[in-house]
């Protein structure tokens, strides 16, 4: 099975125990899985599953912005960070920015900060241009293929964090941030001033 773009493969416990069940139903009787493989299934999938899902402490990041400015990554602490990685370059990226700019305006009262790093190769004169002409409101950080790659090791762009107020990842996100898994991955952590 492959995913969709934007999603993540998951492996919920009680789906693969569902799915066992249904294929008894299909096989017939005779060919029931016993309940011990049932179990057996569930405890080998249950520890990974915990642990891939568990957020981690997100790196110190130390960057600068457009001006020369030296900006880290802890500054935002407090806040729910979405740090978008993207390129002039990059068409799915520019077309991400509108609605990355609407989530700064509707939510950064409630704590949301998006933060744009560039992906190389970039071009300064480029990327000020095209902040001017799409009005962006968030902070724009002059990134490496080394800074995205303390997040990810794939090329993918753009490319999403989630950071909670304390600093930790809770989510990554390949392609376009879709307005469903912002529902999803972001706003929950809007409404939990202390995570």
């Amino acid at each position: 099975m492959t995913p969709l773009r934007g999603s993540t493969l998951r492996f919920d416990p009680g789906y693969l125990l569902a799915t066992l069940r249904v294929a008894n139903l299909v096989a017939g009787s005779s060919m029931l899985i016993p309940k011990t493989l049932l179990l057996a299934l569930f405890l080998l999938v249950t520890p990974a599953v915990t642990l891939a899902q568990a957020p981690r402490r997100a790196p110190a990041v130390v960057l600068r912005d457009l001006n020369g400015r030296t900006v880290r990554l802890s500054d935002f602490k407090g806040k729910v960070v979405l740090l978008n990685f993207w390129a002039t370059w990059c068409p799915p990226c520019r077309a991400e920015i509108p609605e990355l700019i609407k989530w700064q305006k509707e939510y950064g009262s409630k704590g949301l900060q998006i933060i744009g790093v560039t992906y190389p190769p970039t071009n300064r004169r480029k990327v000020r241009s095209l902040l001017r002409a799409l009005k962006v409101t968030y902070p724009v950080l002059l990134g490496s293929k080394k800074t995205k790659a303390l997040f990810d090791a794939g090329e993918t762009l753009p490319f999403s964090v989630v950071i909670d107020r304390g600093g930790n990842v809770r989510e990554n996100i390949e392609g376009i941030v879709l307005p469903e898994e912002f529902d999803e991955k972001v706003k929950p952590l809007l409404e939990r001033p202390g995570q």
